[in-house]
């Protein structure tokens, strides 16, 4: 059954505080998303249970008393930020389409602008290592993109001051986007490469850039937009060829970067990529888009 629009959200701010009242509650969501009440202690090598130490943020082994820190070697351990805002910030991220920035999280969490510039981006860099890391397989489009704020001069390809960024979308799976120096042959297909199956169906426009792939191993249609060519039917294969998946991503982030942060970076770019890719990658409840990331810190 379709959910309607109008229902309430899956994750709501009621559904936040219910869950996560205070420190005490976030401490121990650490605890159990990154250990589990119940695992093989590190010491004694026991399946043992944890029980919550009084004085200290610490859980000790039942059976050997070995102490348990949960945010020890995260960006938790030393923050003194309560780990209550640190949890509505990453509730924040997950819950919106189109980022949050910096000023933003210092008006809903009540910090400073560096600290909230700070958070955000420690948390964009947990979506990236909350993501899974293979190759994309199948039939994959293909389509770069220049970033940036308007400028006088040439637009599109080759325009100046633009951050270019280049990505890759599985049908029926994941995206994975990436920056890139330029748009070269040598820059493209090695972005490619690492990031493709040998053997993958590749759809792409015409950039001759993309041109060598179908020597190294590739399927490679190229649908030809300069002649208001928008998809290709490959008889032989009986698919249908266009970059319309990956276009789209490209444009959702786009407009939230003008919406949302009015400007990005070269620097910061590929941070605003994995926090973008993230939610396209995750479309699930936020609840476990949430432990997700908690789980990566």
């Amino acid at each position: 059954m379709t959910k309607s629009k109008s229902a309430s959200p899956d994750f709501s701010v009621r559904d936040f505080f219910k869950r996560f009242p205070d420190d005490e509650a976030c401490l121990e969501h650490i605890f159990n998303v990154r250990f589990g009440e119940k695992h093989v202690c590190r010491a004694c090598g026991v399946e043992s249970t944890f029980h919550r130490m009084s004085n200290r943020r610490a859980w000790a082994c039942a059976a050997c008393g070995d102490h348990v820190y949960p945010t020890a070697g995260t960006i938790f351990q030393d923050t003194r930020t309560p780990l209550q805002v640190w949890f509505y910030a990453i509730y924040l991220f997950v819950t919106t389409r189109h980022g949050v920035s910096a000023k933003e999280l210092q008006r809903q969490l009540g910090v400073t602008y560096k600290t909230a510039w700070r958070m955000g981006h420690k948390i964009r860099e947990q979506m990236d290592k909350a993501e899974v890391k293979k190759l994309l397989a199948g039939h994959v489009e293909i389509d770069e993109a220049y970033v940036g704020g308007r400028r006088p001069g040439k637009r599109g390809r080759g325009a100046d001051g633009k951050t270019i960024v280049v990505g890759f979308k599985e049908r029926g799976g994941r995206i994975v986007t990436d920056v890139v120096p330029d748009v070269t042959i040598r820059t493209l297909q090695a972005a490619t490469l690492r990031t493709v199956k040998d053997g993958a169906t590749i759809s792409t426009d015409e950039h001759r850039s993309y041109s060598l792939l179908k020597r190294r191993g590739f399927t490679h249609v190229a649908v030809k937009h300069g002649q208001k060519e928008w998809a290709v039917f490959d008889v032989q294969t009986q698919e249908i060829h266009h970059t319309n998946g990956i276009e789209s991503f490209w444009k959702l982030f786009k407009n939230s970067i003008r919406g949302t942060h009015i400007s990005v970076s070269k620097k910061h770019m590929k941070r605003y990529l994995d926090e973008f890719t993230f939610r396209a990658n995750h479309r699930e409840e936020a609840n476990l888009m949430f432990d997700r990331i908690v789980a990566a810190f």
